[in-house]
């Protein structure tokens, strides 16, 4: 069952995605109940996220899907991730897994990006926020903040429509992939790193502001490098008040799954993109997204 599902995503979304100038993108979204797994290509490399919770989970299942689908669509490498709950995997997102050093370049709305397909749970460029980064780039602005910048894949796009654009991490390892992915397109932006809650209060300071603002925070956050825990449902409208004192629009996201937003802002106008951001290969809703006019 799997094998067929995915050969005939490949089959549609494999022509969609060569119009687009895509390399990267999910061919199967746990469209089977009975078989929780998602399957990403990046240019032809393979990889399968488990959503099994528990931690028990035999891998000779997964492989046997793996084989059935790798068989189907001749691809030479997969790669292998567990999902955890949330709750269950604190700390884990961002935490190096493996070192086998698996970048692969990939190409998405006419821009390069770097990805790491097997060191971290996650690769580096989030699939699902492809038409948010293009939402950014369309914007009337001539400045851009990336907060959360993660590997700066907004920067790029905002860049390369000519933004001015400052990208803010609290990972050193993380803004130098940034600062290769904007190498690869030809740009460069002020790269910051920092905690986003000090460089909002230090930029207001400073009376700095910018014309957009891209807010995508982490779910959950204890940074050693934090003296202080982030949940972003709790502690979203305060994030937004920082940023709405220094920004004119606001794009705010998350994967969160139950996220309701509470933050109003004193007339503001708050436009839910939640729909209108969900990228045609994904299944199942992966984030909440929303413009805010300040």
């Amino acid at each position: 069952m799997l094998a067929n599902r995915v050969v005939k995503n490949a089959k549609h979304l494999g022509r969609w995605a060569a119009r687009e100038k895509i390399t990267c993108y999910r061919l199967y979204d746990r469209d089977i109940p009975e078989i929780p797994v998602t399957i990403d290509t990046y240019a032809g490399a393979l990889v399968i996220n488990d959503y099994r919770f528990e931690r028990e989970a035999t891998d000779t299942w997964l492989d046997e899907m793996a084989a059935a689908v790798q068989k189907q669509l001749d691809a030479t490498e997969v790669f292998f991730k567990r999902r955890l709950r949330h709750d269950r995997r604190e700390g884990e997102q961002y935490a190096r897994l493996d070192t086998t050093e698996a970048w692969r370049t990939v190409t998405e709305g006419g821009h390069t990006f770097r990805v790491n397909l097997a060191d971290y749970l996650d690769t580096g460029l989030f699939l699902d926020q492809r038409i948010t980064r293009a939402k950014a780039a369309a914007e009337p602005a001539k400045t851009m903040l990336n907060l959360f910048a993660y590997t700066g894949s907004f920067s790029v796009y905002c860049g390369a429509v000519g933004m001015r654009t400052t990208t803010v991490d609290m990972s050193r390892t993380y803004l130098d992939l940034a600062h290769k992915n904007l190498e690869l397109n030809r740009l460069d932006s002020e790269l910051l790193q920092s905690d986003v809650r000090e460089f909002l209060l230090a930029a207001r300071n400073a009376g700095r502001r910018w014309d957009l603002a891209v807010v995508d925070p982490p779910t959950f956050s204890s940074s050693k490098r934090m003296d202080y825990t982030f949940d972003v449902q709790r502690d979203h409208a305060a994030l937004l008040d920082d940023v709405a004192a220094v920004a004119d629009v606001i794009l705010f996201s998350t994967n969160r799954k139950k996220f309701k937003l509470t933050w109003e802002g004193s007339g503001a106008e708050i436009a839910d993109l939640t729909y209108a951001t969900t990228p045609q290969d994904f299944k199942h809703r992966p984030h909440h997204a929303y413009r805010i006019k300040v």
